[in-house]
């Protein structure tokens, strides 16, 4: 008896619900393992830091740039004074300013130039990466690690999704994090917060 199409379409529709559920399970899985693994005690010197800079600059490349965008806005809600570089209206850094670096394999060139002039100009460098013992981790005055799969490790023993795919997932949920706690520190209400918000949408 030949299939009919409406029981293929039905077959198809099945697998990839059965699909779509695993991998959901699979991202969030991840991440909560992940989080168990974070040093939370290595994130108050980032804390610390953003409440005494003067400017806030951020920078990262690809997806973790997304991440780190998401991350400038929610700092520019709380009234700071923040930055992405690499925009037209980016002015120099400078001493007393921060400069926060995401790179997952911490050796991404452009990058790095970044860092050395951020240095040279007397800014604070932290870093957000996977390889402690990368060139961005040396020059950085502080470290976060975040203990996911780096771009090219594909055994799928940290992780098994494409490329960095949760270290920069992981990015954007742990300045999510760190925004939480300046919020809650600075004790501003949603509705001051609110007022920052992009009103030419």
């Amino acid at each position: 008896m030949k299939t009919q199409a409406t029981d293929i379409d039905k077959l198809d529709f099945q697998h990839l619900n059965w699909e779509l559920q695993l991998n959901l399970d699979l991202i969030l899985e991840e991440n909560n393992q992940l989080a168990k693994k974070i040093d939370i005690e290595n994130l108050i010197p980032l804390i610390n830091a953003i409440q005494d800079a003067e400017r806030i600059f951020l920078i990262a490349a690809g997806r973790s740039g997304f991440a780190m965008r998401a991350a400038a806005m929610r700092l520019m809600h709380l009234g700071r004074s923040v930055f992405f570089v690499g925009d037209t209206t980016t002015p120099a850094i400078r001493e007393g300013d921060l400069l926060l670096v995401a790179s997952g394999s911490g050796t991404t060139a452009s990058i790095l130039r970044a860092v050395e002039k951020a240095i040279l100009a007397g800014a604070n460098v932290i870093a957000l990466t996977t390889a402690a013992s990368s060139e961005l981790a040396k020059l950085a005055g502080h470290t976060v690690l975040i203990p996911a799969a780096g771009k090219q490790e594909f055994d799928g023993h940290k992780s098994k999704q494409y490329a960095g795919s949760l270290f920069e997932q992981f990015l954007f949920l742990l300045m999510d994090v760190v925004f939480q706690s300046l919020w809650k520190i600075g004790g501003t209400t949603a509705e001051e917060l609110w007022q920052r918000h992009a009103n030419l949408e």
